[in-house]
């Protein structure tokens, strides 16, 4: 079975495809576009244009002068060797979606911390908006909960 070379087999999974900076790269995009609000059409966009990933990388190689003023030259130049890759479209999509559903979570947690607060205020704070007094979120809200797989199981 010739014809099949290099497609029956499955990867490694405790081998990464990408390397550390490659990685580092990725994720760099991935929360630069999460922090931007633009997930969903980011996702949108890389699943639609996913097969054409290579030629992509290419027309990178093409701009590279043009936006080599603008952006840092050597992220720039990872992200394209990095594109090159079949699996790497993936990779990213499973980054961005994994730091939205960190965000997410961190809004949830905002908003019900958020809720509580306002319910100790007078009646005329909350429904008028006058004095309102200045709210410090504390550290607990803003980053996730450290959760031990051991006690879920308990």
């Amino acid at each position: 079975m010739g014809f099949l070379k290099g497609g029956t087999e499955l990867p490694d999974p405790e081998q990464s495809p990408l390397e550390a900076e490659e990685n580092a790269v990725l994720d760099k995009l991935a929360n630069k576009v999460v922090d931007k609000g633009m997930a969903v059409p980011a996702i949108l966009f890389l699943e639609s244009v996913k097969p054409l990933n290579y030629i992509g990388s290419q027309m990178m190689v093409f701009f590279e002068p043009i936006v080599q003023t603008v952006f840092n030259f050597k992220d720039y130049s990872t992200l394209r060797t990095t594109l090159e890759k079949r699996n790497s479209i993936e990779i990213l999509l499973l980054k961005i979606e994994e730091f939205d559903a960190k965000s997410f979570a961190r809004e949830k947690r905002l908003k019900k911390f958020l809720k509580t607060e306002r319910k100790k205020w007078k009646w005329y704070q909350r429904y008028l908006g006058i004095f309102t007094p200045k709210v410090d979120v504390p550290d607990e809200v803003l980053t996730p909960p450290e959760t031990n797989p051991d006690e879920k199981k308990k």
